[in-house]
């Protein structure tokens, strides 16, 4: 018996700087990888589909290789399981911390564990940035936001080689319960 699973695909460098992709569009590239019951949700690149390959590694490679010879550009891929979300969500990362006008919780979504030299907690330079924590595969960040703006590139400064993409945590919250309506 096929053992399927349900990944949720957070796509990073769709729907911003002017590389504008119709959700349309984005689920029939998948569809074209012979992935299962494809569905996205809202614009920024949150895909879910099913697929009985086993080897994540290799079926991340796979769509990005895809993504960027149909598109034209790369497209970072973090592949999460529903299990997966649903536990990360479950684990309250941000324990209390409360949401002001000026306050975000943001999960940043990791396709390489942030390095072993960056402390955590750890606060940015210029103090807009705060990461609580950090597993794997997400790390756990409250953001201060300046004059209503936040700049992501400072949010592991040089030591991070990997790609991120990020989502606010209610946010996160609804694409796992939209991913659940399979």
């Amino acid at each position: 018996m096929t053992t399927m699973t349900t990944y949720i695909a957070f796509l990073r460098a769709i729907n911003v700087g002017g590389r504008t992709v119709r959700m349309e569009r984005l689920r029939a590239l998948f569809a074209e990888l012979e992935l299962g019951n494809v569905r996205s949700y809202i614009q920024s690149g949150n895909v879910f589909f099913t697929t009985a390959e086993p080897d994540r590694a290799a079926l991340t490679g796979r769509i990005e290789e895809h993504l960027e010879r149909s598109l034209g550009y790369p497209v970072p891929v973090m592949l999460r399981t529903v299990d997966e979300v649903a536990e990360l969500l479950a684990a309250e990362p941000f324990g209390g911390v409360a949401v002001t006008p000026d306050v975000r919780l943001v999960i940043a979504f990791l396709s390489e564990p942030l390095p072993p030299e960056l402390a955590r907690p750890h606060r940015s330079p210029k103090g807009d940035v705060e990461v609580l924590g950090a597993d794997p595969g997400a790390a756990y960040i409250v953001v201060h936001l300046r004059d209503g703006k936040w700049v992501t590139k400072e949010m592991f400064g040089k030591a991070y080689q990997g790609s991120v993409t990020s989502r606010f945590l209610h946010t996160t919250e609804k694409i796992l319960a939209a991913a659940r309506k399979a």
